[in-house]
């Protein structure tokens, strides 16, 4: 997501060779200033970025350490604005947000990536469909809700988006919901009768937040049109779509600095559960190259219960991982969303997500041979591996559609796969893990 800004931190950086050398400081603030413009970050604030770190660079030393301080003390300094961080919930429920947004910016696709993330935290939650401008938004949320197996508040027959907000959250408070979130019109551009149908329906319901979703590939025009919401609607925070897209990533400095409200959440591609919350200490991790182990760490809670991991961990460590597990894994991986967002959380990861973004766990050819290979064994054989002697293998080549070849191969890989995960659940596993990543990485910079 940040790969442009994290590659130019890192050749600026690599400027700065000899202490107390202040022509490669000056040559490092120059290669920064370009790759921040370059990034579409407001000319102010890059000009208040630099200052920032040459003067903290110098106090402390000109050397690569306290340049790398000062630059991620900056980054701080502009996206730490006032206001609150991820999610805030009311002291009474519901908690009533209303999203906004121009159309295109995917924000009904992003109100029900709230609306799963908010499930995962154990809320119960309502969606209320009040686009009723695009023709498509309530059939889109219709479907979204199925998938995500979130209620929804729609009406077939009301073209009164306000009587429909209003009555949502009449559902909201008898059904005993936690959080209501409101979907609305969105326009190609700002107008008059766009933003007097938002203040009706704020008007009515009186949501404790206001989310303006904005497009992160939109640049400055997103940043102007964030501006103009704002002065009208007084938006509570911003959440940034598509920003798997978007290898600048300088419009989430540009937001935060220009309009001065807090970035909420982050959408970092395009499955559902690839929403995160945007607090700006990790962000700055993931644009240092430093990735966001916390973060995935959540989300892997969320997704996989401390007894089965541990469960699993036995398994591993006995060598009895088998096909039923592999499945199980394959899945709750697409629960923690796109391999490019799962990536990029990771140290030194960010560059292999960029390559791994189109990546996709359910449609990828090589999962849907394993799932029907896995499909044409009996029960037994899913859990003991080392009864798939010739003849089965055979039989399962057949009713999977497969060659005897590849059936051979994969399981050659499973089995090569589970003897690694062995190993590495050892005592000396991380060690010896660290150690084969330092080794890929000495291979990729050589």
């Amino acid at each position: 997501m940040f790969d442009t800004l994290t590659e130019s931190f890192r050749g600026a950086i690599n400027k700065i060779r000899f202490h107390d050398d202040e022509k490669s400081l000056k040559k490092a603030l120059e290669e920064l200033k370009k790759a921040l413009l370059k990034a579409d970050v407001h000319y102010k604030a890059v000009k208040d970025l630099l200052k920032t770190v040459e003067n903290e660079t110098k106090a402390k030393g000109i050397g690569k350490e306290s340049f790398l301080s000062a630059l991620r003390q900056g980054l701080l300094e502009i996206l730490q604005t006032s206001g609150s961080q991820g999610f805030v919930f009311a002291s009474k429920p519901p908690t009533v947000v209303l999203m906004a947004g121009l159309q295109g910016s995917g924000k009904t696709t992003t109100t029900a990536k709230l609306a799963s993330f908010l499930k995962t935290k154990g809320k119960k939650v309502l969606m209320a469909a009040c686009d009723l401008q695009r023709l498509a938004a309530v059939e889109q949320l219709k479907q979204l809700s199925a998938q995500i197996e979130v209620d929804l508040y729609h009406e077939e027959e009301s073209a009164n988006p306000v009587q429909i907000a209003k009555n949502a959250l009449h559902r909201a408070n008898e059904g005993l919901y936690d959080v209501l979130l409101v979907d609305t019109a969105g326009r190609l551009a700002i107008d008059e009768a766009l933003m007097q149908e938002l203040k009706s329906v704020k008007e009515a319901i009186h949501p404790h937040e206001v989310f303006y979703v904005a497009d992160s590939l939109s640049g400055q025009d997103g940043v102007r049109s964030a501006e103009r919401f704002h002065q009208e609607m007084a938006l509570s925070g911003v959440i940034l779509s598509k920003f798997d897209g978007d290898s600048k990533g300088g419009v989430a400095l540009s937001i935060a600095y220009q309009i001065g409200i807090p970035l909420r959440f982050i959408g970092s591609g395009e499955k559902i559960p690839d929403l995160d919350p945007f607090l700006p200490d990790r962000i700055v991790n993931r644009l240092m190259g430093a990735g966001d182990i916390e973060s995935l760490a959540e989300k892997t809670s969320a997704v996989i219960s401390e007894k089965e991991a541990k469960n699993l961990t036995k398994k591993i460590k006995k060598g009895e991982f088998n096909f039923n597990d592999f499945l199980a894994q394959m899945d709750n991986m697409k629960k923690l969303g796109s391999m490019q967002s799962i990536l990029s959380m990771l140290p030194g990861m960010g560059s292999m997500a960029s390559a791994l973004k189109d990546v996709d766990l359910d449609n990828s050819r090589e999962i849907k041979q394993i799932r029907a290979m896995v499909a044409s064994m009996t029960p037994k054989e899913r859990e003991d591996p080392s009864l798939l002697n010739g003849s089965r293998r055979k039989r399962i080549a057949l009713g999977s559609g497969m060659e005897v070849a590849d059936v051979n191969r994969v399981i050659k890989q499973f089995d090569g796969a589970a003897k690694m995960a062995k190993k590495f659940s050892g005592k000396r596993g991380m060690q010896d893990l660290m150690g084969l990543m330092n080794q890929s990485k000495m291979g990729r910079l050589g």
